[in-house]
């Protein structure tokens, strides 16, 4: 096992640079895909070799479940690791398994409730949502759309089967007909998507690995980009959709959606209104090696492929090794 063991505990640390650079130098939808894909790699070698610590160092704890060869002084030295490494392997280990659970939980909980509450509503009412009195804004989106009764203005994604947009009368009275399309766009590219899932992904993979943390909020900015220039196109004028999200962040106040995506609630507002107002971002471009995005970019996918390869490097001679001290 060697050094390899430990190696996807800080390999994490080669994505931070392009977490700082994909915003300005890639697609927003390849940064948000590229950013979450390393995250999770990086996440699960992490998480895969803290298991292997914890096998490695508890085999000689009184009343562990592992067969007593594994504690043979033999194996010890082809896996010199002591119980110390494994008891802080199993507090980590603990820790990323219940903070997991509770990120998934708080975030099909808020679910739950939220199309409960659609449902229960539409039944009290008796009304469907998704239209409101001389608004041919909405037209298109049929039921897709449920607009509340809420001062509050707020727009977010509601995934599902089917997935909702929730908009209340608040955010609707907010802006004009124009900038309701561009709203309702928005919200319907995080439904196409699924960057629920994106955010999810990267949420849980910063709660297995702190490294990682920095990367939730790169991919938070790289879908709220990928829905702006989608509703841009769909609307066919990127001022207007610049607009809406600017007038959106300055009346709308922060909405607790665990995992989901928040029209406007999600900056920096600023930089987005900025992208909007510029020229199309070009799709599938990647930035030559030399600069320091490709570079960046390089350093993450080596850093993720060198944290699988020590994950099963580890794997491999911790097999071997224990393989060997087993009888059959």
């Amino acid at each position: 096992m060697g050094v390899f063991v430990f190696l996807p505990l800080v390999l994490p640390l080669t994505a931070l640079p392009i977490a700082r650079l994909a915003e300005h130098h890639l697609h927003p939808r390849s940064a948000a895909v590229f950013l979450t894909s390393v995250a999770v790699v990086l996440a699960a070698c992490s998480t895969f070799c803290l298991g292997l610590l914890v096998v490695v160092g508890t085999a000689r704890l009184p009343g562990n479940p592992l067969p007593d060869s594994w504690s043979d002084p033999e194996v010890r030295a082809a896996v010199p690791y002591d119980e110390v490494a494994g008891k802080a392997a199993i507090v980590a280990l603990t820790f990323v398994v219940v903070a997991c659970s509770l990120t998934v939980r708080r975030h099909l909980r808020f679910r739950f409730r939220a199309h409960r509450a659609l449902a229960g509503l539409r039944s009290r009412t008796g009304l469907g949502s998704g239209s409101i009195s001389g608004s041919s804004a909405l037209s298109g989106f049929g039921s897709e759309v449920a607009v509340l009764d809420d001062e509050e203005p707020y727009a977010y994604a509601l995934p599902g089967s089917p997935g909702r947009i929730i908009v209340s009368t608040g955010m609707l009275s907010c802006l004009d007909e124009a900038e309701w399309r561009a709203l309702l766009a928005h919200e319907r590219a995080h439904l196409a998507g699924r960057h629920h899932r994106l955010l999810l992904a990267v949420q849980l993979a910063g709660r297995a690995n702190p490294f990682l943390r920095p990367l939730r909020a790169a991919v938070m900015y790289s879908t709220e980009r990928w829905a702006d220039e989608e509703a841009a196109r769909v609307t066919g004028d990127r001022r207007i959709t610049a607009r809406a999200v600017g007038k959106a962040a300055l009346f709308s106040r922060r909405v607790a959606v665990p995992g989901l995506a928040a029209f406007a609630a999600v900056g920096p507002v600023p930089r987005r209104v900025a992208a909007l107002l510029g020229p199309v971002p070009k799709r599938g471009s990647r930035p030559p090696a030399l600069t320091r995005a490709g570079m960046a970019a390089c350093v993450a996918a080596a850093g993720a492929a060198a944290s699988t390869l020590s994950a099963l490097n580890a794997a491999l001679a911790l097999f071997v090794a224990l393989e060997a001290a087993t009888p059959l």
